[in-house]
């Protein structure tokens, strides 16, 4: 159990914000925290980690108090069970793969953990090349394994993904669900991507302007409905064609293009560039509209 009540004072593009939030995260969970540019997100996570100071609050994880500023209680980062992978893989490039892994160990920790996760995300025939070899994609699977060597309580994820064309950020969040699971890993993820966000997520928290302004399931935050159908996938609209009196709608899903027939009153709302969830409802194919 994460429980945190945090207040710290940011600058953004507007000025001077105040960053006041309660989390309450169940152990094993898979959280994003979501919202525009500048809402407090990355500032969360460098709290939680021990890397930002705060005004005031506390960080409580399990039984033990990590931050309590009235009983000047503030353990080091070093002292935190964290993995942090950040967008910018921030590899060692004078280390192979291994290497990368390897330095991440603690003193006289057990070496089999970095042959365990180069097994788990295939890392296999990558291990000795250094990373300016390695794809975007193949370095920030190195990134997420060496966040994992030292067993950590919570994983960190900060937009980790966004650089990465859809096929391989695909890719990637399996892997990272993969670890989650495995490891029961509490992991809190700031992501801008729906699709991603209702993939992974047992939770979302919305931030906006420093503060949680909505928090729930991502499908009901997204869609204002609860879904109960046998499927659910998300994508853009590409294309909106009327066929005599029905409408075709185009969407992208993936790198799979599907084509909806939707009636009048479902496309009212709905243009190209809009992001959807393609779901089943009484067998039928529905379009729901995320509302950001």
């Amino acid at each position: 159990m994460i429980k945190a009540h945090i207040h710290k004072t940011l600058s953004n593009a507007n000025g001077k914000m105040l960053l006041d939030i309660q989390l309450n995260i169940k152990k094993g969970q898979f959280i994003t925290l979501y919202g525009p540019s500048g809402a407090g997100k990355t500032s969360t996570l460098r709290i939680l980690a021990g890397l930002l100071s705060v005004d005031k609050g506390q960080i409580i994880i399990g039984n033990k108090t990590w931050l309590n500023t009235e009983k000047k209680i503030n353990i080091t980062p070093q002292e935190r069970k964290i993995g942090y992978v950040f967008q910018d893989y921030a590899l060692f490039p004078n280390m192979t793969v291994r290497k990368n892994l390897e330095f991440a160990l603690e003193k006289h920790q057990d070496k089999s953990i970095v042959q365990e996760l180069i097994t788990i995300v295939a890392l296999e025939e990558l291990q000795d090349r250094k990373p300016e070899t390695l794809s975007g994609g193949q370095q920030q699977r190195v990134a997420l394994a060496r966040a994992l060597v030292r067993k950590p309580e919570i994983l960190l994820l900060d937009e980790p993904l966004s650089a990465l064309d859809i096929k391989m950020r695909t890719k990637l969040q399996d892997y990272i669900l993969k670890v989650h699971r495995q490891y029961e890993l509490t992991t809190i993820l700031v992501s801008h991507d729906v699709g991603e966000i209702i993939k992974m997520s047992d939770e979302i928290y919305c931030l906006e302007d420093g503060k949680i302004s909505k928090q729930g399931n991502p499908s009901a935050i997204f869609t204002n409905d609860k879904l109960s159908g046998k499927f659910q996938f998300t994508g853009e609209v590409i294309a909106i064609a009327q066929e005599e009196v029905v409408y075709i709608v185009t969407v992208l899903i993936g790198n799979n293009v599907v084509k909806i027939i939707a009636q009048k009153s479902e496309i009212i709302d709905l243009g190209i560039g809009d992001k959807v969830i393609v779901a089943s409802k009484a067998f039928n194919p529905v379009l729901l509209k995320i509302e950001k």
